[in-house]
């Protein structure tokens, strides 16, 4: 069955009915990870899977078989080479959602600070939706093309809907607090160890922006540098931008 933004959607296998989409449009149960896949291939499987699987184990204490996962996706594909995936993992079995494959604008983005965190931060669930969108929209009704997420003190996490990281002196810092470890950023995190750049995580505040040379960010559909947060102008240094796109275009695109 399809729904109104989706190509497809397939619970364990099977076109899924009214009740199935219900659950979605709820936003108020279980995990789901997000996928680019680009001609059967996504980046980052591995990394897919292993958060499926400790989701499904910490949610509902029950396993997830990574090639079940895998045959699922390439079920609702339907042999669609390129498309934008979601796989849900519920207490009865995995939905996964098909749309039209997506790309970040490439161009420099500008983030609204918001004061909120999510709860089980750690945890890519749809239960704080409502609120996670809110604090979205707020920012986009502003001009801005992300919200970035920070405590009462101002302490950064993340954006709503992606991973924030940030360049120092040719080293790359990510935010120490509660935040998704989106499987970008992950993959990131891996190809950039592999090149030797240096990475660390530390705190950091909205008072501490001047102290950074650039920022990006990142999430399923690729990364972007930010250029501003609030009024406050980002350098964006062309080291930086270097920096990520090599590491983003080394990574490896595995067959689902």
């Amino acid at each position: 069955m399809t729904g109104p933004d989706h190509t497809r959607v397939e619970i364990d296998g099977r076109a899924a009915d009214a009740d199935a989409l219900a659950l979605i449009e709820h936003r108020a149960w279980g995990h789901f990870t997000a996928m680019q896949v680009r001609d059967g291939r996504t980046r980052g499987l591995d990394l897919h899977l292993a958060r499926l699987q400790a989701a499904h184990r910490a949610t509902y204490g029950a396993d997830l078989d990574g090639a079940l996962i895998r045959d699922r996706i390439r079920h609702a594909l339907g042999g669609a080479p390129d498309a934008s995936v979601r796989v849900y993992g519920y207490w009865a079995g995995l939905i996964v959602t098909v749309r039209q494959p997506e790309l970040m604008p490439s161009r420099p983005h500008q983030v609204s600070s918001q004061h909120f965190q999510r709860a089980f931060a750690a945890l890519k669930h749809p239960g704080s939706g409502a609120a996670q969108g809110y604090f979205l929209d707020r920012a986009l009704a502003a001009g801005f093309d992300e919200a970035l997420l920070v405590d009462a003190q101002g302490t950064i996490a993340e954006g709503a809907i992606t991973n924030v990281g940030f360049w120092r002196a040719g080293e790359i810092v990510w935010p120490d607090a509660p935040a998704l470890p989106g499987i970008t950023m992950l993959v990131l995190r891996r190809e950039l160890d592999a090149q030797q750049v240096a990475q660390r995580q530390a705190s950091i505040r909205l008072a501490d922006l001047p102290a950074y040379d650039g920022m990006f960010l990142c999430n399923s559909r690729g990364w972007a540098p930010v250029d501003r947060v609030d009024d406050t102008p980002v350098p964006v240094p062309a080291a930086m931008t270097a920096t990520i796109a090599r590491a983003y275009d080394a990574a490896a695109w595995d067959a689902i």
